[in-house]
């Protein structure tokens, strides 16, 4: 396994690889890796010949300082479980080898509306620092296609339509989300949670799962059922940021040409916030209130 964390270097052994006819595949990662990152890994190991994973703490997607320097660093216990899965190369690049003259006022990637709404109304900024930082390694590693977890369902969108919008010529994988036992989304930021919140962390996709029982059943006033959500996420502890169902394809309010629809809620607990959502297919008929 390859590790270098000089972006001219990896071109060049990216380029190596091309001219052998390889095909290569990318996750690109914050690092404190989970079975979540590593089922990424799994996925991408099948969909290329080459595997290059990326370890890089991007500064421009956080809104404060202090949730930047808290965000854990385990290079060591990482470099490990990618050993494990035989990955060809990572990339581990210092804030000073991407940002040589800082981040402030450098050329921006951003993705209008899409970026503005949802997790981005409630985290401004945050979107264009993962569309730039996301822009900048495809050019680094150019591969051929990249896998994101559909857990940051958003997000996913967000590089979809990056990736179309500009011609880039990847392939954009979502892969589903990886789940405790008892139901949790995997998060690097499940971290920050005490053993209490542990317990009660699994009632989020406990109350997104009781929304899909009653939209498939027939509900159709998603404003009451939104409100209803709300309040019972109040009432395990939780401090909602957002819940939300939206059309799946394009994260815009649901409508009679609506064919998939996401769930999605955010909510703090403690000094974590815990993000998740569900998809379901769902053609209907009858009039949304």
């Amino acid at each position: 396994m390859i590790i270098e964390g000089k972006k001219d270097l990896v071109r060049k052994q990216v380029q190596f690889w091309r001219q052998q006819g390889e095909r290569i595949a990318f996750v690109p990662t914050m690092g404190n890796l989970h079975e979540g990152h590593l089922t990424l890994v799994k996925r991408a190991k099948e969909l290329g010949t080459k595997v290059a994973v990326s370890i890089f703490v991007n500064p421009m997607q956080f809104n404060n300082q202090q949730d930047l320097d808290a965000y854990p660093h385990t290079l060591e216990d990482d470099y490990e479980k990618l050993k494990e899965f035989s990955v060809d190369l990572v990339f581990t690049p210092t804030a000073q080898e991407l940002y040589p003259t800082g981040s402030a006022g450098i050329t921006f990637v951003e993705t209008p509306k899409l970026s503005e709404m949802l997790e981005g109304a409630s985290r401004p900024g945050h979107f264009r620092g993962v569309t730039t930082i996301v822009s900048k390694l495809f050019h680094i590693i150019q591969p051929d296609v990249a896998c994101f977890g559909e857990k940051d369902f958003q997000q996913l969108a967000i590089i979809r339509k990056m990736v179309t919008d500009l011609d880039f010529g990847i392939e954009i994988v979502g892969v589903p989300t990886v789940r405790c036992d008892n139901g949790l989304a995997l998060s690097s930021r499940n971290g920050y949670l005490t053993e209490e919140q542990r317990r009660v962390a699994p009632d989020l996709y406990k109350i997104l799962s009781a929304m899909v029982r009653k939209v498939t059943q027939g509900q159709r006033d998603f404003a009451t059922l939104l409100q209803e959500s709300n309040t019972e996420m109040r009432k395990l502890g939780f401090l909602p940021d957002q819940i939300e169902i939206r059309d799946a394809d394009t994260l815009e309010s649901c409508n009679h040409e609506t064919k998939r629809m996401v769930l999605l809620a955010a909510a703090w607990l403690g000094k974590a916030r815990l993000i998740d959502n569900i998809q379901i297919n769902c053609p209907y008929d009858n009039e949304i209130k």
